[in-house]
């Protein structure tokens, strides 16, 4: 009866190795901000670079910024998963300014990004601290190195001073884990940050980094910007240092996890990569591309954007549509061209790449999964279909196609299961297929950019992941097993005067119309209780277009500024 299992006890430590480590912290981090602090939190990435180069500003008045806002975002939304703020604080070891022999050694370079504030997500390794993933089995296993991008910020002079707060494996719709808790939402507590790296969006919002580092494999930076107000980009495969990083499927290339950067202003976003592909990444990371960085200037350039309006599995919420529109027309105003876009099945693509992703039974995935943990619901779901026999997935695909038409589940229940290797060759050949079609269209069309919504849906409620299922991003999840660049920027707010549901929605014809896993979704949609939520787009471009894809979120915050529409998020 008084028996407490040992997951239960690891998670019980992390939890309160968290508190003693904040509650170690000088009071000072638990006072409001100063209007000193606020003109720290204020200054750009290239504006603390340089002044804290200069000499002008200080590592502890930065941190004293910053922690203080960290502080307060942890009592707000728990989106912290480590704190290493002491040890930021403590001074590094300068170098000699002579050599041994007396004669003076060359002045050092100003380092790219001295002093810059960067938030860890809790699946990079950093030396000397445990790597969770959110699972309790990884407890006080700290890391014997860090990943290759931690090594290139310390080098470049960057503060890494938490770890931030993922659900358990890093897939789910939501960041909920017995190890560390729910985080919430910093716009409405009551409603998801995003996931995976959905603690660094909640911990952005609140203004408690410059940048956080997450990972991609189906959204997971890319919906936490959209879910709270942020910028976002994930870059093809090679292109960021992910050496170091656990990935949600160990070994999984076919739809490979790419880490990457998210932030609270475009222009760090831009910043912030150019100087990391300064460091040379590649030097630092074996899989990393050695691509320098290519300039790109596209201000007085006509653009050709493409606009996917529906992914064939989920319909846009009307928040979600009107948000897109605003872009689309703001980018008619400017003189580009903007034409609807009806890709290769999106379903298709998606399906090949959750068959691909869980070919191996789940293993990889659920291994480290301790029999007491609790699981994020879409991930219960998935560890159900797995573990059913195929006969009978056979047997539920065919009475669902005939009982609701939805060939999307049915198409999910029949392939979703473990594969052979012959099996997972003839699906690799199906996704490069796949990939041609995708290629053969953008180039019949001579597009510059894409564009969609990242997901049919705001931040959804809490406890609501099973209603919207893991196959709801598709919108971002397609760019993954393209290997596209992909970028979301924040647009608008959820109004309730604006984006409610038609009266009776719930017995028209377009309801009833829908298949199962589009009312799964739409059932949790309530534009009056969403109100104030943040609201993205996305803009895609092909593969290492990087450079471009930031041109192009320039181009369409410009745009929206322009029509009188632009973005400002809420201070917390």
């Amino acid at each position: 009866m008084f028996f407490q299992s040992q997951h239960r006890r690891d998670c019980a430590a992390k939890q309160e190795e968290r508190q003693k480590t904040l509650d170690g912290l000088s009071s000072s981090f638990f006072e409001p901000c100063t209007e000193s602090d606020n003109k720290v939190l204020d200054l750009s990435l290239s504006e603390l670079v340089q002044r804290h180069n200069a000499g002008s500003l200080s590592t502890a008045s930065i941190l004293n910024a910053y922690g203080k806002k960290v502080v307060s975002a942890q009592k707000a939304t728990n989106c912290l998963a480590g704190i290493m703020i002491q040890e930021a604080l403590v001074p590094k070891v300068s170098a000699p300014s002579t050599g041994s022999d007396g004669t003076d050694i060359p002045e050092q370079p100003a380092k790219l990004l001295s002093g810059v504030p960067v938030s860890i997500k809790d699946c990079v390794d950093i030396e000397g601290y445990d790597t969770t993933v959110g699972y309790s089995s990884k407890v006080n296993h700290p890391a014997s190195s860090s990943a290759a991008i931690v090594r290139l910020l310390h080098d470049a002079g960057a503060i890494t001073h938490v770890k931030t707060t993922v659900p358990p494996g890093l897939l789910g719709m939501e960041t909920s884990s017995d190890l560390f808790g729910r985080t919430s939402n910093p716009y409405n507590e009551k409603f998801s940050s995003g996931a995976s790296t959905g603690g660094g969006g909640a911990l952005l919002a609140c203004r408690g980094s410059v940048i956080e580092i997450g990972t991609d494999l189906g959204g997971s930076i890319r919906l936490p910007a959209h879910f709270c107000g942020l910028y976002a980009m994930r870059s093809s495969i090679g292109r960021f240092p992910c050496q170091g990083t656990h990935p949600p499927v160990p070994g999984l290339e076919t739809v490979a996890t790419t880490s990457a950067p998210m932030s609270r202003r475009l222009e760090d976003l831009e910043e912030f990569w150019k100087r990391v592909v300064e460091m040379r990444p590649w030097e630092y990371d074996h899989t990393c591309v050695p691509l320098p960085w290519r300039p790109v200037n596209l201000q007085e350039t006509k653009l050709k954007f493409g606009v996917i309006w529906e992914d064939g599995i989920i319909s846009p919420s009307p928040a979600c549509r009107r948000t897109l529109e605003w872009v689309c027309d703001a980018l008619e105003k400017q003189g580009h061209e903007v034409v609807d876009f009806a890709p290769p099945s999106i379903p298709e693509g998606l399906n090949a790449g959750f068959q691909l992703c869980f070919g191996d039974g789940g293993v990889a995935f659920f291994g480290a999964v301790r029999k007491d943990e609790k699981l994020d619901p879409v991930m219960v779901a998935i560890k159900s279909l797995l573990g059913m026999p195929l006969w009978l997935k056979k047997f539920l695909a065919m009475v669902t196609r005939k009982t609701t038409g939805d060939e999307v589940w049915a198409s999910m229940l029949e392939t979703i299961h473990l594969k052979s290797p012959a099996e997972e060759r003839v699906l690799v050949v199906s996704r490069d297929e796949y990939r041609e079609k995708w290629h053969q269209a953008w180039e019949d069309e001579r597009f510059d950019f894409l564009l969609t919504v990242p997901h049919s849906l705001p931040a959804i409620p809490a406890g609501t992941a099973e209603k919207v299922t893991l196959i709801s991003a598709a919108y971002t999840m397609i760019f993954n097993i393209l290997d596209y660049t992909a970028g979301v920027l924040p647009v608008s707010f959820v109004d309730r005067q604006l984006d409610g549901l038609p009266k009776d929605f719930m017995k028209s014809s377009d309801y009833k119309n829908m298949g199962l896993i589009s009312k799964g979704a739409y059932s949790v949609y309530d534009a009056d209780k969403m109100h104030g939520l943040p609201l993205g787009v996305q803009v895609v471009g092909r593969r290492f277009d990087e450079e471009k894809v930031l041109q192009g979120m320039k181009i369409v915050e410009d745009a929206l500024e322009a029509c009188g529409r632009k973005f400002i998020p809420r201070e917390f």
